[in-house]
């Protein structure tokens, strides 16, 4: 055999453990998702994992993710939480407040990425938007600021409006802050307030008949995962007991409720994969800030309107971005 092929041979033959063994030990991250059900925002699930795949990382590659689903029982979110942190994932994705306060009750080492928390700061998640602080961040949906907008938005679709019923969920952190600051918007629109915390699907019914013995005019509810889930019952509820719906999320309305206005969620899902991307090559949480959203849609459902016999300004049909008919 020839020196410069033996040499070669001896070359190729010492490259191929190190090649097995560097393909043995390539990392592969645990990501942990923690929501409510693989049904609930289906469409901005799948744009997180769009998002993640554009960016290079591809599930049963090197990404592994360990899904954890609540399935419409907040009470199992501590527990799926603490299941995450004893597999060790190496970041917890919890896209709303109530699964990010879960996830924050678990660890305080693990990062967790928020996609559509609502009140970041005031729930304490967060210290300020530039400086997260701690072991959280993400993308903000800012429910306060769109709250209060989506209750004047109302008051320019119904502008005889007197009485407005707000339905809260009291274990969602980012609530508290979004009923305060709809409270103080409603009194300078000089308007009367209802809220009614409702904590389960088995309330839905109770909470309306309430607010028709109220005789309110209107009914704005705040989101939550336990809301989207119903959605389809409470919009029904609210045609049923003639009161114009508003929302912050488009899926109400899709479900037959009246108006809502809200950030665009399925870009903000897709923007949080640019935090796992940036978290696994080694940024700390502390130090990302907190994005707040860059889209916001206003949707209108005429078929609703005319079931209640409203009449839409068409000024306001001309600024929606989608009308529904």
């Amino acid at each position: 055999m020839k020196r410069r092929s033996f040499i070669t041979l001896l070359g190729s033959a010492a490259a191929w453990p190190l090649a097995a063994r560097a393909q043995e030990t390539r990392k592969v991250y645990r990501i942990g998702f923690l929501w409510d059900s693989p049904a609930v925002q289906a469409d901005s699930i799948e744009a997180f994992r769009r998002g993640l795949r554009e960016l290079g990382w591809i599930d049963g590659q090197n990404i592994a993710i360990e899904y954890r689903w609540a399935e419409g029982r907040p009470e199992r979110m501590r527990e799926l939480a603490e299941e995450l942190v004893r597999l060790k994932v190496d970041i917890i994705v919890a896209p709303s407040s109530i699964y990010t306060e879960a996830a924050k009750r678990a660890t305080s080492t693990i990062p967790i990425i928020f996609m559509t928390h609502a009140a970041p700061i005031e729930s304490g998640h967060v210290v300020s938007l530039a400086r997260p602080g701690g072991n959280v961040t993400g993308l903000a949906s800012m429910l306060p600021e769109t709250s209060v907008k989506a209750l004047e938005l109302l008051t320019e679709a119904l502008p005889r409006v007197s009485r407005v019923a707000v339905i809260w969920d009291p274990a969602t952190p980012s609530h508290g802050p979004g009923r305060q600051a709809v409270e103080t918007a409603g009194a300078a629109l000089r308007l009367q307030l209802q809220a009614l915390g409702v904590r389960d699907a088995s309330e839905y019914d109770a909470a309306f008949a309430s607010i028709n013995g109220d005789h309110a005019d209107a009914v704005l509810i705040l989101a939550t995962p336990l809301y989207l889930a119903g959605a389809k019952r409470l919009a029904e509820l609210a045609i049923a007991h003639k009161l114009a719906s508003v929302f912050t999320t488009r899926e109400f309305v899709e479900a037959d409720g009246l108006l809502s206005y809200g950030p665009h969620r399925v870009d903000l899902f897709r923007r949080g994969a640019i935090y796992v991307d940036k978290v696994l090559k080694g940024a700390k949480p502390a130090d990302l800030p907190v994005e707040q959203p860059t889209k916001y849609e206003l949707v209108i459902n005429l078929k609703t309107a005319k079931a209640l016999g409203l009449e839409v300004p068409p000024t306001l049909l001309a600024r929606a971005d989608e009308v529904i008919e």
